[in-house]
């Protein structure tokens, strides 16, 4: 049997393992933060030692080439990546440093769509034909597959969920736009709107979370209170479930998926999040796409990315994964 080697690069870890060709298993799962700050080089070199130490764990195994997923925007045809803020790198020709220094063929990939990608081959998204799916954590991410394949627009730039506007004059996004979902549903977006409410003065037991340093405040604090009753947080939880199904509407009036798979710390809040987002869905989508959908949290926490990228290699050099 074939292996790959899967690694999934992010802007606070890099997490590489390997993959058999019918994704049974992974293998030589291995992780260590990415450091940006340190520069291109070490990260590159970080990358090649992580892969270097998930072969070796893997036995004596054919491995017969490597999938990468990476921050973006990319082209995935050149391998480079054109700019991820994240990591500070402007047309880096990521691919090709990684197939050098380890003498195997590469392909390169959006993480949130290798992300996706794994679900959709061994997930939660696993049978369907049409899925869509967003990745949330520092921002919102996201991928489409298309009848078993990846769908990337022109130049791409397909996916990118995190960036559709909900409210034309909301918030101010990172991008640089105002009311993109990302600026109110990513992890770093819901502590900020629950600080602002601490700091209006509403009434939450949120501060006694984090020693009365609101700068300590996660949404994974946020998700706990909630868990615990705390009445704010679970009116945050709430509000980020509305604002996540008008965005997940959206998609099913537009894409008409059988599967929406949301992945990453969001679904810690569990069915205090998942049981008003699908009731703004089933609201706002129309009706016979929402009877054909499933919404689903993802079923490959921390390893989807590695999963997907190797996906990604077997299905573009091989015909199929």
């Amino acid at each position: 049997m074939r292996y790959v080697v899967g690694i999934d690069l992010g802007g606070t870890n890099i997490v590489v393992g390997t993959i058999p060709e019918d994704g049974s298993d992974v293998l030589g799962l291995v992780s260590e933060p990415t450091l940006p700050e340190q520069g291109a080089d070490a990260v590159v070199a970080r990358i090649v030692k992580l892969a270097r130490a998930s072969m070796a764990a893997a036995g004596k195994r054919e491995i017969s080439g490597v999938g990468i997923g990476s921050p973006g925007p990319l082209d995935t045809k050149s391998g480079i990546v054109i700019l991820t803020p994240n990591l500070g790198w402007t047309n880096m020709p990521l691919r090709d440093r990684v197939a050098g220094a380890l003498n195997l063929p590469a392909t390169l990939d959006n993480d949130a769509n290798c992300a996706i990608f794994g679900e959709w081959w061994r997930g939660a998204a696993r049978g369907a034909t049409h899925v869509v799916g967003l990745t949330i954590g520092t921002g919102i991410g996201g991928g489409i597959i298309l009848d078993g394949s990846i769908y990337h627009g022109a130049s791409d730039i397909a996916g990118e969920i995190g960036h559709m506007s909900i409210d034309s004059t909301g918030r101010r996004c990172k991008c640089g736009n105002d009311g993109c979902l990302e600026a109110y549903a990513s992890g770093p977006a819901i502590a900020a709107r629950a600080v602002e409410g601490i700091s209006a003065g509403v009434d939450t037991a949120l501060p006694e979370y984090v020693g009365g340093d609101l700068s300590k405040i996660t949404a994974q604090i946020v998700y706990e209170a909630a868990h615990d009753g705390d009445a704010y947080a679970l009116e945050m939880v709430r509000e980020t479930a509305k604002l996540l199904g008008a965005g997940v509407a959206n998609i099913l009036n537009i894409f008409n998926p059988d599967v929406v798979v949301i992945c990453g710390g969001v679904t810690l809040a569990g069915d205090k999040l998942f049981g008003p987002l699908a009731s703004e869905v089933k609201r706002r989508a129309f009706k016979p796409a929402w009877d054909a959908c499933r919404i689903v949290p993802g079923a490959l926490p921390g390893t989807a990315g590695v999963i997907g990228a190797a996906a990604v290699f077997m299905q573009r050099t091989w015909g199929a994964c």
